[in-house]
């Protein structure tokens, strides 16, 4: 009999056992598609293998057809411990002479004066004794060894120095072509600088007189000679040499001719009382670019007189001028107060104003802004030095940290030390011709009339041992050629070592180091390091 409940029920487990069939082939499916996954997995390991193997076997055959046999670690470097170059028992200075190959070269030099000089050769006066015509690192003059010296300057084809006694020496081809050593040639005058145009040599004495003598020996045996006071009263001879005086007009009594400098074809001449005189001082070319610093003048327009007569630059009157510097045709000024007047040849940017076509240079002293180079910075500017050279003119600056503008006073905010208020930078600026490099700011500029800084010589401190504090590093002198220039640093501490006043003084460890720094053209190896452009 039919059973209608029965029904479902057996549809319900037919359904139970197809659905559980169903699953059973869905996972032996699954296990088996997980098989083969498995077998080929291991295929592929077995066949990486075989492969890292062959390859390994390949590695090792390469090697060993290269003679690559075996490799080793590196063994591990033996540590060298530099020995202690003091030594217990000796004497400070010979300890600072073990610390420093330099300190004991200062000290030679110290005790074994001379000259050094390098670069072009071809007018004799690098080298007088030699036939070369290049001198590429420093050798020294054997003329001068032993010798005290009060100046000294050198041209391509001649050069002039005085000695410890006040006596001027020249030599090189200009001089004479046939003398290989410096000539005695102006004496018994006290001189203490010289300087030098294109063809005469200006000498100054201790007692303000400035002569100007021809290079030429043979200009100097044959042209006027002065008459000169004798030993016996009353009875003038005539002078040995050829020289003329110049002599400014109108000094006081108490005033004289304190520093001496020139270019090319004109002189510039301060006194003690700060006035300033120009003239001319070549034979050859009356000086036209506006470097006398006289409005107008030009040799048609020149006063009745001598050629090298002596003219006051009367735009300075009520400035006391400090440093005088002059370049080939131009020149530059310094006041008391800081200031800088600049005035002749501006076609390379030479005076540190901007260069004009139409206005190639200035015949009048023109007042440089310096302190624009400085707008906005918190430093206040004081120029310290002026150099000049060639086309090339050199200002040092101490720079003072200022409060800005708008800044908070130090008692509402910090001490001043705290914030470097007060603090003194000493920096260097270069304007002109930059082509080979003379300015020292590693560009190659034909024309840089905006001053730019020379980082190798700005920024520099050291440590004061005296005082106890940070000081920066100044100049000392820095010589302007043509297209290169060089400086001596003037550093405070070390340069004093075991030197002068005291000597012995300061620590073992106190030593003298170089100072000195070169920059520019190495056309006719002018820098010394043995290179030639």
């Amino acid at each position: 009999m039919f059973n209608v409940r029965s029904g479902p029920r057996v549809f319900g487990d037919v359904y139970k056992a197809s659905r559980t069939y169903k699953q059973r082939c869905q996972c032996r499916r699954l296990s088996g598609q997980a098989a083969g996954s498995a077998s080929r997995l291991r295929r592929v390991q077995v066949i990486g293998l075989v492969l890292a193997a062959g390859a390994g076997t390949a590695l090792f055959q390469r090697s060993r057809r290269f003679g690559l046999r075996e490799i080793h670690a590196e063994a591990p470097v033996e540590m060298k411990i530099e020995k202690p170059k003091r030594k217990k028992g000796l004497p400070t200075e010979d300890n600072r002479d073990l610390i420093s190959s330099q300190h004991l070269q200062v000290k030679r030099s110290w005790e074994n004066p001379g000259v050094y000089a390098w670069g072009s050769n071809t007018g004799k006066v690098v080298a007088p004794d030699s036939n070369e015509t290049l001198i590429k690192s420093p050798r020294r003059i054997p003329f001068f060894d032993g010798l005290l010296l009060r100046d000294i300057r050198l041209d391509r084809n001649f050069g002039a120095a005085i000695t410890e006694k006040g006596d001027l020496l020249q030599w090189g081809t200009a001089y004479s072509p046939d003398v290989t050593q410096p000539t005695p040639t102006l004496k018994g005058k006290d001189l203490i600088s010289v300087s030098l145009s294109r063809d005469r040599v200006l000498a100054l004495s201790s007692s303000g007189k400035v002569y100007s003598l021809p290079v030429s020996a043979t200009d100097q045996a044959t042209g006027s000679k002065p008459p000169e006071s004798s030993w016996l009263p009353f009875i003038t001879t005539p002078s040995p040499i050829s020289y003329r005086l110049l002599t400014p007009p109108s000094l006081s009594s108490s005033e004289k001719i304190s520093t001496l400098t020139s270019g090319l074809d004109h002189a510039l001449l301060l006194t003690t009382t700060g006035r300033l005189f120009s003239s001319a001082a070549s034979s050859t070319d009356f000086p036209s670019k506006g470097q006398l610093g006289i409005p107008g003048l030009t040799w048609t327009s020149r006063p009745p007189g001598p050629y090298d007569q002596l003219h006051e630059i009367s735009t300075l009157r009520g400035f006391h001028i400090t440093y005088i510097a002059t370049g080939d045709t131009h020149s530059l000024a310094l006041d008391r107060a800081g200031r800088v007047f600049a005035f002749g040849d501006n076609s390379s940017g030479q005076l540190g104003l901007d260069t004009s076509p139409d206005a190639p240079f200035v015949d009048a002293p023109a007042l440089l802004p310096l302190q624009n180079l400085y707008a906005g910075s918190g430093l206040t500017p004081l120029v310290t030095g002026i150099f000049a050279g060639g086309a090339n003119s050199f200002f040092t600056v101490d720079a003072t940290r200022t409060p800005a503008l708008g800044e908070p006073q130090p008692s509402q905010q910090a001490k001043a030390s705290e914030r470097g208020l007060g603090r003194v930078t000493a920096e260097t600026w270069a304007c002109g011709l930059g082509i080979y490099g003379g300015l020292g700011n590693g560009r190659w500029t034909h024309v840089q009339g905006t001053p730019t800084k020379l980082k190798a010589l700005s920024g520099l401190w050291e440590y004061d041992e005296a005082r106890g504090v940070v000081v920066p590093i100044r100049l000392a002198r820095l010589a302007v050629g043509s297209t290169h220039a060089a400086a001596v640093m003037a550093n405070v501490t070390y340069v004093r070592a075991g030197s002068g006043v005291g000597a012995g003084e300061g620590g073992e460890l106190d030593t003298n180091w170089g100072r000195m720094w070169c920059g520019g053209g190495e056309r006719v190896g002018a820098v010394g390091d043995g290179q030639e452009e």
